[in-house]
């Protein structure tokens, strides 16, 4: 049996969907009586199981299990995984912070979370070794329905950022502007969208206005209420 640690939310988010586990069946193309398993904590899920089951939910695998491992000053940043699990996640802690550092790095990620008030406030990230990895804590709606109050959006620095990714931009001559925005690139332009459409979409020149990436979303772990 899995012990609370390793328990997966599938029963509550069938029940969130509306779905029976034969609806889950379908969509993720496992057997129903291994995810009745799964449901009851009856039975070890594995690595493949759990990217099909967050897909067929649309959340991050992270947000799947039913309770998160909390950060004390004293943890060990070897989250240790399932016995007898084939099981291969790697999984990092992050720091939580309020706003875009400029020049992220471990250093700089924690003079962040002391000065916008998240001192000690960490999140769990999967298959991640970027040692400046930052956690963005989404304190408004300003960016809903794609991410609303409350969301982490979990941004690395050594990702490489494409043409339609969601990213921590830096632009503008005068003063500079830190922000998520969607990005896309042209032959002359580099166009910032919000990430929710709701705002005129900024085009910059390339070579002449000033951009540069800080680090691209990666994640999105959202509140649990």
């Amino acid at each position: 049996m899995s012990s609370p640690s390793t328990a997966l939310r599938v029963k509550e988010l069938l029940r969130e969907k509306g779905w029976t586990t034969k609806i889950l069946a379908e969509k993720t193309g496992m057997s129903e009586s291994y995810l009745t398993h799964i449901k009851n904590g009856t039975r070890r899920w594995n690595e493949d199981s759990l990217h099909k089951l967050a897909n067929a939910f649309e959340i991050s695998p992270i947000d799947l299990f039913a309770q998160r491992r909390q950060r004390t000053d004293n943890i060990d940043n070897n989250v240790s995984m399932p016995e007898r699990s084939d099981i291969k996640l790697n999984v990092q802690v992050v720091p939580v912070m309020g706003e875009i550092p400029s020049n992220p790095s471990p250093y700089n990620n924690q003079l962040m979370q002391i000065t916008t008030g998240y001192k000690d406030v960490f999140v769990p990230a999967l298959n991640t070794s970027d040692n400046s990895i930052f956690a963005l804590c989404v304190e408004n709606n300003l960016m809903s329905p794609t991410f609303v109050k409350g969301d982490c959006l979990i941004v690395s620095p050594e990702v490489w950022t494409r043409s339609g990714d969601i990213a921590a931009v830096e632009y503008g001559n005068d003063t500079p502007v830190k922000a998520v925005m969607q990005v896309t690139y042209t032959e002359d332009f580099i166009v910032l969208e919000s990430v929710n459409h709701k705002q005129p979409p900024i085009a910059l020149v390339r070579g002449k206005d000033h951009f540069r990436i800080i680090g691209r979303v990666i994640q999105r772990l959202q509140k649990l209420a």
